[in-house]
């Protein structure tokens, strides 16, 4: 007897609202979603796609900071 377990993951696709595609100007083609823990956009209507790299996350992650919570 063989047992087979389905293991894939569905993937929660999110549109975005009045966003454009960068390469074929198509609005509300945007779509976002994780990948492997990574947040990706793509446009449905052309073959653009980006993913959010380790050197971007880095960039944000140097902004300033804001203010420091000290717990008492």
């Amino acid at each position: 007897m063989m047992i087979t377990t389905n293991t894939t993951k569905k993937v929660k696709k999110r549109f975005v609202a009045g966003a454009k595609c960068p390469k074929c100007q198509a609005k509300e083609s945007i779509v976002l979603f994780k990948e492997n823990g990574i947040e990706t956009v793509e446009c449905v209507e052309c073959d653009y796609r980006e993913q959010q790299t380790e050197k971007k996350v880095t960039k944000k992650a140097t902004g300033a900071v804001i203010g420091v919570f000290n717990p008492d």
